[in-house]
């Protein structure tokens, strides 16, 4: 089932509850995504080129590639 995808390096686009794909730091080489749901944005600043800093719900933490709409 492939959904509509929202970029995650604008920090509007993510909502604590949004359903998120993101790369945590031992991935960004391979790029390998892990999906969650946003418990904490950690990033304060409106804007991140690599993407947002977010805590999902599990307790992972990474950038947010892609926010699923």
């Amino acid at each position: 089932m492939e959904s509509n995808k929202i970029t995650g390096s604008i920090r509007n686009n993510i909502k604590i509850g949004s359903d998120v794909e993101i790369v945590q730091k031992h991935h960004q080489r391979s790029g390998e995504l892990t999906e969650g749901t946003v418990k904490r944005i950690l990033t304060k600043s409106p804007k991140h080129p690599h993407g947002i800093k977010v805590q999902l719900e599990t307790g992972e933490v990474g950038r947010v590639k892609w926010v699923l709409a």
